[in-house]
């Protein structure tokens, strides 16, 4: 058998100090799949520099800005070039750069959100539609293989019919003014970088996705609230929505990043008429199983474990007992897009968030944006019977 060669990879963001880049080198390492090859890592030269040689990339393939990187990348043999750019930049930059990559021919897999406005990322959709190149989106939480167990279970009836979701996503990292001098927190709180909401495109958008996957249904309508209360802070920190869904089901969605002591407690229960579950992913590795009227029930992730589907097997890399991760569960979204690549699959690859993902969390953003400026959805309580 002919020795499968890595895939050739190119970063634009994730220089020194940039927490999300080093996790994407490091699952995107995990399996042998890729290779680094060039990067624009920072738009200062000393770090840009700093972060290529610690990453041994040749100085020749090391760009000061990431449109020369297109260019110059595009002009190599086909054998040299870069085939996949990742995008890790602030969500301004998204879909600019994800437009001429796929333009100059490079498959792309970009943090999320997928940009900054519903119109752009549907015009990023129509572009993907009519090329022969792949997107992925970095729902890291979609890669942990009980978020497939969890979906398998409801799929196959084991709660019953669907009637409620709880999800929430509470961090405490934002709770002080750190804008002042983080700079992951001064451009998460900058609306001409990070869009229209702060939280809720930050990490509202893991917690809508999650609902969205583990429940194969849809959000058809939300009455939303955002809140900002840290002083002078230019963008939501906090958040609550009520939900409902396509099937008839309905819920609450929480996300905020001023929840003190907190670190990230993403969260999900499910209920139906026949019992219920819930996933955290801070204990990724079990899905509680409350089947009405018996004794409750913990599946745990792990090669041979029981109970568990295909595609949660399919996830996991080592026995029970031995935990698997954030960084594992990003490597299995890299892993399933060199297997699109490597099949020269076009547009989604299986088992990968897309652009539809993309295309639904700026449709949440913008739905959020407009119920918290709006006061029609709220009733009035009346004086009667208050205390003094």
């Amino acid at each position: 058998m002919a020795r499968t060669q890595p895939i050739r990879m190119g970063m634009i963001g994730g220089g020194e100090g940039a927490f999300i880049g080093a996790v994407h080198r490091h699952a995107a390492g995990l399996d042998g799949d890729y290779k680094l090859v060039c990067g624009a890592f920072s738009r200062d030269a000393k770090n840009n520099s700093n972060t290529a040689d610690a990453l041994n990339i040749d100085s020749q393939r090391t760009y000061s800005d990431w449109q020369l990187m297109l260019d110059a990348e595009a002009k190599l043999p086909p054998t040299e070039r870069m085939e996949v750019v990742v995008i890790v930049t602030p969500n301004h930059l998204h879909v600019p750069i994800s437009l001429a990559a796929i333009k100059a021919g490079f498959h792309v897999f970009c943090e999320k959100p997928a940009g900054v406005d519903l119109g752009e990322v549907l015009d990023l959709q129509d572009a993907l539609l009519s090329s022969d190149r792949l997107y992925g989106l970095a729902h890291t939480y979609l890669g942990y293989p009980m978020v497939w167990q969890a979906r398998h279970m409801i799929e196959q009836g084991m709660l019953g019919s669907i009637r409620k979701v709880f999800v929430e996503y509470p961090q405490g990292w934002l709770s002080a003014n750190e804008e002042s001098h983080n700079k992951q927190a001064e451009w998460r709180t900058d609306p001409a970088l990070a869009g229209g909401s702060g939280c809720m495109g930050d990490i509202g958008t893991h917690a809508f996705g999650l609902v969205e996957f583990v429940l194969n249904d849809n959000v058809s309508a939300l009455c939303g609230e955002l809140h900002t209360h840290v002083e002078g802070r230019r963008l939501d920190d906090d958040g609550a929505a009520l939900i409902k869904m396509e099937s008839g089901a309905t819920g609450v969605l929480i996300a905020s990043q001023v929840c003190a002591g907190e670190e990230n407690a993403l969260k999900i229960r499910v209920y139906g008429d026949k019992g219920g579950l819930e996933w955290q992913q801070m204990e990724p590795n079990s899905v509680v199983y409350r089947p009405l009227g018996a004794p409750y029930q913990v599946f745990r992730a792990g090669l041979g474990q029981p109970g568990l589907c295909n595609e949660a097997i399919d996830r996991c890399r080592t026995p029970g007992g031995h935990p698997e991760g954030y960084l594992e569960a990003m490597a299995n979204l890299y892993k399933n897009f060199a297997v699109a690549i490597r099949n020269g699959d076009s547009g989604k690859a299986k088992g990968v968030p897309g652009i539809h993902s993309g295309v639904r969390g700026l449709a949440f953003i913008s739905a959020m944006l407009a119920s918290s400026d709006s006061d029609m959805k709220w009733e009035t309580i009346s004086n009667v019977g208050l205390q003094n």
